[in-house]
């Protein structure tokens, strides 16, 4: 499994200019929430400022009713500023979800777009993780990490507002150890900005590995290799660790630092505000409240590099959300030819193709298959017969060459339409976790049950279907994990049939059941073939005799090519197959 690394450089204007633009559905409530941090930036500063008010206006002249009127007061922009606080804890968490909800569904949209070279080539956990985890991250951006900030900023410029018409000297002396803060800030923000970064590719590198591990499990313990991966799992998980440890370290620093200082300049305050009081230059409200504003600007900044910090964690899953998203190894979708139906005519001109550049795993193939009519792929593992239908339904783009359906360049086809008329029957059948009726259908609401249960009732698969607890309703698991084999071979044969395609490629389809299913099975291809364009890749050749042409491939390349007959009658390849898996069957017998 390839690691993920930690980038570099984190905070990019241009990647939170691009993050902006998924906000404009919702610039209202963007708007609106900008109001109110205005709002929470004026109404938090305020309370210190009518305690001093009330000390020294109210308490220091005996005025009671005064004093009354202050508390009054006090009690209401306390209460308008927990509902303000409210709104705006609540519609910056609304716009966040709402922003990811878009970007979640633009990238999952995207990841279908995608070239299956680019699945050969990227964990699948990697993925699972930018879809869930990353963006779950980035929802901290919108709700409390750039709107947290502008508050705080704006917080503190009301505050100092206050300090300095108030008393300008007693301001600077509280101040006098900002510089000080300020830096220990700095090295908190630059030292954490590296251990978010950390955490996120080890939280990335541990999903990769524990997807791959737990879906190929039954090989770990077929090889009796447990206890070698799970020192493997150990040591990511301890990367992991370290990596959280360094976080938690720094906010174990930077947090006791932060109040020491805090308690410093309250300190200074007391000691020159207090030298002030007994001289009667200030006034004894006007200590108190700077106090309390000491408090509160001291909060802010504290804040600011916590949110800071949570806006370079949303960063770091933004830059790679944003390469996801950057990433152009989709498959062109530009034809606009949609046939609403085909004939099945099947013609490769000169064709090659290389999963790595340069390394062919097919080498100028040629070859025509009329409608109608059944070819057979045979040749030895590797030979590059799957390849062949991966073309064909343009799950990979050829590197030369011309494929045609209906004498119409694939590339031409809409590739909806044209995947629409091709069904494939893989020899590793996939089942979601999902019910029988909707592993067939795959949701598809035009297709109803009851030719669902005519194409079971075709590939014999009704009977087995309906002694199952809920029949059609009955859920399979992970990967069809409650079904044998066969019986999962003979659901993907539905499945192939319910959507009534023109052209049917069978890969290996019979391969991995045994000869009684192989049986049935065969029984339902001929009536699922009867008419249709057919494509058929298996080991054993007994299953391919009665094709109208059977291609030999070896090492990408098409060395013999006609019917079973014309092929033994060369006494090539081909025969020698036949001879072999002949003799296998007679020792067997």
């Amino acid at each position: 499994m390839e690691k993920e690394k930690a980038s570099g450089n984190i905070v990019d204007l241009k990647v939170l200019k691009r993050l902006f633009v998924f906000a404009k559905p919702y610039i209202g409530v963007f708007y609106f929430l900008v109001f109110l941090t205005v709002a929470l930036s004026v109404t938090g500063p305020l309370r210190p400022f009518i305690i001093q008010k009330a000390i020294d206006n109210n308490v220091a002249q005996g005025d009671y009713p005064g004093l009354v009127n202050m508390i009054i007061l006090l009690i209401g922009l306390l209460v308008t500023q927990a509902i303000i606080q409210y709104l705006h804890t609540f519609y910056s968490g609304w716009l966040g979800q709402n922003i990811i909800k878009d970007i979640r569904i633009k990238l999952y949209r995207h990841i279908q777009s995608l070239k299956l070279t680019f699945f050969d080539k990227t964990p699948i956990g990697r993925l699972v993780t930018r879809n869930v985890s990353d963006i779950e991250t980035l929802a901290e951006v919108f709700s409390t990490g750039i709107a947290g900030i502008i508050a705080d900023v704006m917080q503190l410029l009301v505050i100092l507002g206050f300090m300095f018409s108030m008393n300008w000297s007693l301001t600077l002396v509280s101040l006098s150890l900002l510089p000080v803060l300020i830096f220990a800030t700095y090295i908190f923000k630059e030292k954490i900005k590296v251990a978010f970064n950390e955490v996120r590719a080890a939280v990335s590198n541990l999903n990769s590995f524990v997807q791959e591990h737990i879906t190929g499990m039954n090989i770990v313990q077929i090889f009796n290799s447990e206890k070698r991966e799970f020192e493997k799992f150990q040591e990511i998980n301890k990367e992991h660790r370290k990596a959280n440890i360094r976080s938690v370290l720094y906010y174990a620093v930077y947090f006791p630092v932060s109040e020491v200082i805090q308690a410093a300049g309250i300190g200074l305050i007391v000691w020159y505000g207090g030298g002030q009081l007994i001289q009667s230059e200030v006034k004894a409200g006007e200590l108190i409240a700077f106090i309390l504003f000491l408090q509160m600007f001291f909060r802010p900044i504290r804040m600011i590099a916590d949110r800071f910090n949570t806006l370079q964690m949303g960063i770091v899953s933004s830059n790679r959300i944003l390469d996801l998203l950057d990433n152009d190894e989709h498959i062109q979708d530009d034809g606009t030819y949609s046939p609403e139906h085909v004939n099945g005519d099947v013609r490769f001109d000169d064709v090659s193709f290389a999963y790595v550049k340069d390394e062919y795993v097919l080498k100028n193939i040629s070859f025509e298959v009329k409608a109608g009519e059944t070819i057979a792929l045979v040749g030895a593992t590797g030979a590059g017969k799957s390849s062949v239908i991966n073309l064909l339904s343009r799950f990979y783009e050829i590197n030369s060459g011309n494929i045609y359906v209906d004498e119409k360049d694939v590339r031409a086809y809409n590739l909806s339409n044209l995947r629409n008329h091709i069904a494939v029957v893989l020899q590793d059948v996939f089942l979601f976790s999902d019910t029988i009726l909707n592993n067939i259908t795959l949701r598809n609401p035009d297709i109803p049950l009851e030719k669902v249960k005519e194409a079971a009732e075709m590939v014999g698969a009704l009977p087995f279907i309906e002694k199952l607890p809920g029949g059609f309703d009955y859920n399979v698991m992970e990967r069809g994990a409650t079904l044998s084999v066969g019986q999962r071979q003979l659901i993907s044969f539905v499945r192939a049939m319910v959507y009534d395609p023109k052209v049917i490629v069978l890969d290996e389809a019979t391969s991995s059941v045994d000869t009684e299913t192989e049986e049935l099975i065969q029984a339902a291809i001929q009536k699922m073939m009867f008419g249709r364009t057919s494509i058929v890749i298996a080991h054993r050749l007994s299953t391919v005799q009665n094709a109208n042409q059977i291609l030999v491939l070896e090492k990408g390349e098409i060395v013999e090519q006609g019917s079973h007959e014309d092929l033994l009658e060369k006494n090539g390849y081909y025969a020698q197959l036949h001879q072999m898996q002949y003799k296998e069957v007679a020792k067997a017998v």
